[in-house]
Order: C-alpha cells, then structure tokens, then sequence
C-alpha cells in the first residue's frame, strides 16, 4: 500500500513548472519560424538569381548574344551586389535587420519581374543590376540575425541549413523556369520568379528580431566598432580570398550549366533546366547536410576543424569536375553524377566557412565582417566567374572553328568552347584548397584573441 506520508509537489509549483515548460516550447517554436522564414527568403533569393541561368537559351537566340554578353548579365548584377553590399551590412549592424531584409526582397523581386517587359539587351542589363541592389541585404543581416539566435556549437548546422538556400533556391529556378519558358515564353518565367514575395514579405514582417549578441555564451557590452576593425583579422582574409575562387567557380557552373548540357549533351531547354535543377538539389543539400554535421562535430575537437574540412572537401572536387565536364556526348547520367559530386563538394563551404567567420568576429561586428567579405569575393571571384568563362568559350569556340577550317562559328564549335572553358572549375579548386588550409593555421589564434577581448570586456564591466 501507498505511504500516507508520501511528499507532494505543492500545485503551485505544478502550475509554475508547467507555464514554463509552455513558455520553453513558445520560444523554441518562435526561433525555428524566424529559421524557416529566413530559409524561404533565401531560396527566393537563389531562385531570382539564378533564374537567366536557366534561360539563357532562349535569351541568347532572341537578343543574338554572345557568351561573353551573357556572362556579363551575371557581372553586372554581381558588380552592384558587391558594392551595394557594404554600407547595407553597416546598416544592419545598427538597425532594424527585418525592416531592410523586407525592404530588400519588395526591390529585388520588382526588378527580377521587370525583366519580363525587356526588349533590349541594355534593359535586360539594367534589371538584373537592379536586383543585386535587393539581394545585397540578404546574407549580412540574415547571418548575423541567425548568429543571434544560436549560440556557438549549433551555428554550422543553422547557417548549412541557411545556405541550402543557394542549391534548393537554384534547383527550383532551374527546375521550374525551363519548363515554363518553354511552355509559355522566357518573359513569363521571369515574372512567376518573383510571385512569392506576395507571401514572404508579410511573414517576415511578423517576426521577432533578437538582441545582438543574444546567444553569447559570455555576454559583454558591445562598444562602438569601426566597420573596417575587421580587416585586421588575419583569418578573414584568407577567407576572403577562398570567397573569390568559390565564387568564381559557383558562378561560373550557375551561368552556363543549363547551356553545357543542352550544347553537349543535346537537352531541350526544359529538361536542362530540370537536370540542372535535380543535380543543384541533389549535390547541394548533400554538401549542405555534411557541412552542418561536420562543422558542429569538429570544432568540439580542434577549433581549426571547419577551415580543415573545408579545405579537404575543395582538393575532392577536382577529379569529380574534370571527370564530370570531359564525359563525352554520349554520357549524359555520368556527367551528371560527377557534377554533382563536384557541387556537393563545393557546397559544404557554407556551412563550414560561414560558422567559421562568426567565430573570429564581434557580435556587433557580423553584417559589417560579411558585407565586407561578399563585397571582396564577389568583386574577385563571381564578377569575373560568367564573363570570363564566356570570353574563355567564345575564344575556344572560335579556335575549334579554325582548327577545322570553318569560316563561322556553329552550335558544334560553340559547344566545344564551352566545354573547354569549364575546366577551370578545377584548376581553381587547387587554389580554394590552398587558401583555406592556410587559414586554417590562423583560426585559433584569431579565436582565442577575439575570447580575450570578450572576457576582458566582461571583468571591466562588472
């Protein structure tokens, strides 16, 4: 039988024990919508972006462009991005980060359907440099929002998680756009392309922005910065510097895959873009997966372990891009594959990278340190990854011509000239590798200051 003398838990205390738990679950129910809400703003963000990616077919013929025309529809864009960039991320470290990232999602998708009503080249350009202004308040205040809502150990899985973004974001584009362009013109695609701004815009008006510095495992009053303090940081700029070749390598691949596959390969503008689209998805939430995994596991370990990872993962996309871009016509599904593996492997830098750089910078510091890093990798890396690869296809293509004495340049000699021109992909995969093992070898130090100053902060202030 029971005991009568068995201690009870007062119902006050109950009732208290209770109202906190529903608190707990509110809160953690809160934190994952503001994620999820910051995930879709980013996949839209990827899928306008990538969007003439898919079209460039259809774009080319209309307009009768050149690839090197066509790589600077990404340039133009990557140009304003970059520059734009840097005073939006000071702009977020000081105020409101949801009012600008809303504000930057009502410009970027305006100008993303805008491109619907182009009857010229020159107002093609001017729309897609009119969406690097939106698009360049997206990543420094959605990182440095995320940064505030998770503390140090859980950032490489919430920022992978993030940066899925960029392959789900690009795989929709692709996926979608091909078969709509196809079906109902290139202009209609383009309009679709911006559609869920309608959704996404109020939604992120509705959440709750978090303190900077809010999951801070050593909360110290955030002084007054310089925006440029960052640049003294050894590590940034060995990851600015892995920022330019990746993205010269991404943009690159984005720009003229769907035209590889339909020019080698034969695909009809539809299925390149769905292949295009399955390979982004496929390659990119792997490397996306892996990358959070090992970036949260690691760093328990050795606190250089991102950058090492990272940098190992880039030496194992260069056989997959030399495999995956020398398959012959014949061979599509093996190409494919090997692309694949090869964006996968790319992938994981987000992920691992991006953590990275919370890790060695100033919670007030954060928009500023990224606007500073996308403006550096985007003006080195991406601006010259479409435009140059195009040029690179043009002179091949025109090369592959005169090797078999034809006095025009046909689709033949144009797919040739590109298929050339992408094996740069993995001759800068060597360099990527490169940069980040030597940052890899400033990491700690640039941490254990970065803790230092935190903790000094802390003594001074109580």
């Amino acid at each position: 039988m029971p005991s009568r003398h068995r201690s009870r838990v007062p119902s006050d205390v109950l009732a208290c024990s209770g109202l906190e738990k529903m608190a707990q679950k509110t809160q953690s129910n809160t934190l994952w919508f503001s994620v999820a809400v910051l995930f879709a703003v980013n996949i839209l963000n990827f899928y306008d972006r990538h969007v003439p990616g898919a079209l460039v077919e259809p774009m080319r013929k209309e307009f009768h462009l050149s690839d090197t025309q066509i790589g600077l529809l990404g340039s133009a864009f990557i140009w304003i991005y970059a520059i734009v960039g840097v005073p939006l991320g000071r702009i977020a470290d000081t105020a409101s980060r949801k009012k600008l990232l809303a504000w930057g999602v009502v410009i970027w998708t305006a100008l993303t359907a805008s491109a619907g009503l182009a009857n010229t080249y020159a107002f093609l350009l001017f729309s897609r440099a009119g969406v690097g202004v939106g698009e360049a308040a997206c990543a420094p205040t959605a990182t440095s929002w995320l940064g505030d809502l998770f503390p140090p150990s859980r950032r490489s899985r919430v920022l992978a998680l993030f940066m899925l973004g960029v392959p789900v974001g690009g795989a929709l584009g692709y996926f979608f756009s091909g078969p709509i362009a196809q079906a109902y013109g290139w202009r209609t695609a383009m309009v679709i392309a911006a559609a869920p701004a309608l959704l996404l815009v109020p939604a992120l008006l509705v959440l709750r922005e978090p303190e900077r510095g809010a999951s801070e495992l050593h909360l110290a009053p955030l002084a007054p910065t310089s925006m440029w303090s960052v640049l003294r940081i050894p590590t940034l700029w060995w990851i600015i510097a892995s920022g330019a070749l990746l993205n010269f390598n991404a943009y690159a691949f984005a720009t003229f895959l769907p035209a590889f596959l339909s020019r080698v390969y034969g695909l009809s503008l539809a299925k390149s873009g769905m292949a295009t689209g399955i390979l982004y998805l496929i390659g990119g939430v792997t490397g996306g997966t892996l990358a959070g995994f090992l970036g949260d596991s690691i760093v328990h370990r050795r606190k250089d372990g991102r950058m090492l990872c990272a940098s190992v993962l880039a030496l194992t996309a260069i056989p997959f891009a030399c495999i995956g871009i020398l398959q012959p016509a014949r061979s599509v599904y093996l190409a494919m594959t090997f692309l694949a593996l090869t964006y996968a492997s790319l992938t994981t830098y987000y992920g691992l990278v991006y953590s990275a750089i919370q890790d060695i910078v100033a919670p007030n510091q954060r928009a500023s340190a990224m606007a500073i890093y996308f403006m550096a990798m985007y003006m080195c890396g991406a601006s010259f990854g479409p435009l140059l690869t195009g040029k690179l296809s043009d002179v091949l293509a025109h090369r592959a011509a005169a090797l078999h004495g034809s006095l025009s340049v046909t689709e033949t000699f144009r797919a040739i000239g590109l298929q050339e021109a992408m094996l740069i992909i993995p001759v800068l995969c060597i360099a990527l590798a490169f940069v980040l093992y030597m940052g890899s070898r400033t990491i700690i130090g640039d941490i254990a200051r970065r803790e230092a100053a935190a903790q000094a902060a802390t003594v001074n202030a109580s």
